[in-house]
């Protein structure tokens, strides 16, 4: 099995799709939350553009500690700031899957904070992980949508707001 090559598919799938969500992103609903423990929207979508550079990470390292400071959130602002943050991610994360071999997806990757280790996975896993994240993810940015009344594009299919497929 050709598994970075489906990765790498699926990698492109979901930046079409996210793509997309992001060029009827809202500039002035960047502080919208729907819940006082919700994310707001633009730190949401920026995560979001951020998931797509993780097969680099992963491919690269051999784990992310947050608390070591190394990793710090992009600090975007607009609707062309974030686009541009999705296309460079999924240009860094695509470049890793195609410049990898099935056997580097075999070494572990750990998720850490400040030493303590959250979470420790296959690379396989980790990257697998780091797509389930984007759908999860896209899917509450199309929750904010729906609630702003801002038109949902379609994901997989159709959407209410866009039939085609």
């Amino acid at each position: 099995m050709d598994t970075l090559s489906q990765f790498k598919n699926e990698l492109e799938a979901e930046y079409q799709t996210t793509r997309k969500f992001f060029e009827t992103y809202p500039d002035e609903k960047n502080d919208y939350a729907p819940h006082e423990k919700s994310m707001k929207m633009l730190p949401l979508a920026t995560h979001i553009a951020e998931i797509f550079e993780w097969p680099n990470t992963m491919l690269h390292t051999s784990e992310l500690d947050f608390g070591s400071g190394d990793y710090q959130p992009k600090q975007l602002s607009t609707r062309a700031d974030l686009i541009q943050a999705l296309d460079q991610n999924f240009k860094l994360g695509k470049e890793a899957l195609e410049n990898a071999n099935e056997n580097d997806l075999n070494a572990t990757w750990a998720l850490k904070n400040n030493g303590e280790e959250l979470a420790k996975w296959s690379k396989y896993e980790s990257i697998r992980h780091a797509l389930n994240q984007i759908t999860h993810h896209r899917a509450q940015l199309g929750v904010y949508y729906r609630i702003n009344d801002i038109p949902l594009p379609g994901s997989y299919g159709p959407s209410a707001d866009h039939q085609a497929f």
